[in-house]
């Protein structure tokens, strides 16, 4: 299969499709996920929703062949080699997704499932157990480390010019409730639905986070916390509720060595390249030599171009076409998977269990060996 950005088959392109099941019928999974299917190896033959004429529907839209009430009738009769899960929440706030995961892998099924994957460390341990004892991956829709910026990003700050990355900021729009309220799953629905965005950013291009802190404001729930990676490298995270329901929701920014780059909106990708500011106070032009200009990408929305889709901008398709490569292969995630998870969840963990201005182990930091 090929993965190539540049060069991307549609459905009907593919020498082999893989026999798929669908679970869950609602407004996401029709806007982002049914439609990526048109660019990858996808054999839809059934769909499940508790609402089966909803389900019926998605059929007739989407080609399945048949619809089912019952996911796990659907498992049982139908044998799909894949299964995707995209629900919602039990009335009591726990994750619907997190057992239905558990069934397909006892199916003998490949899991591609919308985040959130779970809101606990035990969870996540017991789908790895799971994913194990079967030999079927399970893969998290983490789009965020699928848009092309970010992708733009890892390349960039893995470059021996950048040098090693000293710091990372990221800014995303999600408040939480008082800590007194952190033990309830209905209350924290909202964090955990969302933490999974910049935290995998995080996890993607910094890696395990050994201990962090954080200040709380009780208005809207913001807060910002300090990092520390175990690679010694330091981060800060703002979740900034209250903004503007008008501006851009998120801002990454990685420094290295003399080096900086900068992503807008999740669109925007500026590289600031290794640069000598002039001379102070001697300096008239602001302008710098081309071969040390910062690079600006960002898409141009004329030509009707996959990369001006919201699909492809976003990351749903390319995380989709990732998880058929896989299963085609045999090969686990290399994004997505559920280790990357497991350090997302410590966080969540971590905010659920640290009332603010308490420094907290996410990751225990590795002990030196003792001389004999």
């Amino acid at each position: 299969m090929s993965l190539d950005p540049n060069h991307v088959l549609y459905n009907h392109e593919y020498d082999r499709r893989v026999r798929t099941c669908f679970i869950g019928a609602g407004g996401h999974a029709l806007r982002n996920v049914y439609p990526t299917f048109r660019y990858a190896p996808v054999d839809l033959v059934a769909i499940c929703d508790l609402d089966q004429p909803r389900a019926e529907a998605y059929a007739r839209m989407f080609g399945a062949e048949r619809t089912y009430a019952d996911h796990r009738e659907m498992l049982r009769i139908e044998q799909p080699e894949a299964v995707f899960i995209v629900t919602s929440y039990h009335p009591d706030g726990r994750i619907q997704a997190t057992d239905i995961a558990m069934d397909a892998l006892g199916a003998g099924a490949h899991v591609w499932m919308e985040k959130p994957t779970a809101s606990s460390v035990r969870e996540v341990e017991a789908l790895m157990a799971r994913s194990k004892a079967t030999g079927r991956f399970v893969m998290t829709g983490l789009k965020k480390v699928f848009f092309p910026t970010i992708q733009k990003v890892k390349s960039i700050i893995t470059s021996p010019a950048f040098g090693e990355v000293s710091s990372v900021y990221v800014r995303y729009p999600q408040g939480m409730p008082p800590f007194k309220d952190r033990d309830d799953d209905r209350k924290m629905v909202g964090l955990v639905d969302h933490i999974y965005h910049p935290a995998a950013i995080l996890q993607y291009l910094m890696g395990s986070i050994e201990r962090f802190s954080y200040e709380w404001e009780p208005r809207r729930g913001g807060s910002v916390a300090s990092l520390r990676f175990a690679s010694g490298a330091v981060g800060a995270l703002h979740l900034a509720a209250g903004g503007s329901g008008g501006s851009p929701l998120e801002r990454l920014e990685v420094v290295g060595e003399h080096e900086n780059v900068v992503v807008d909106n999740g669109a925007r990708l500026t590289y600031y390249r290794r640069c000598v500011r002039p001379t102070y106070g001697r300096a008239a032009s602001f302008i710098t030599d081309n071969d040390s200009a910062p690079l600006v990408w960002e898409p141009e929305f004329s030509l009707g171009q996959l990369y001006n889709n919201n699909l492809f901008t976003l990351g749903y398709a390319q995380e989709v076409r990732a998880f058929f490569d896989c299963v085609l292969t045999g090969t686990p995630p290399d994004r997505g998977g559920l280790e990357a998870v497991l350090e997302i969840v410590k966080l969540f963990e971590a905010y659920r269990r640290t009332d603010a201005g308490i420094t907290a182990a996410v990751n225990a930091p590795a002990k030196a060996a003792t001389p004999a």
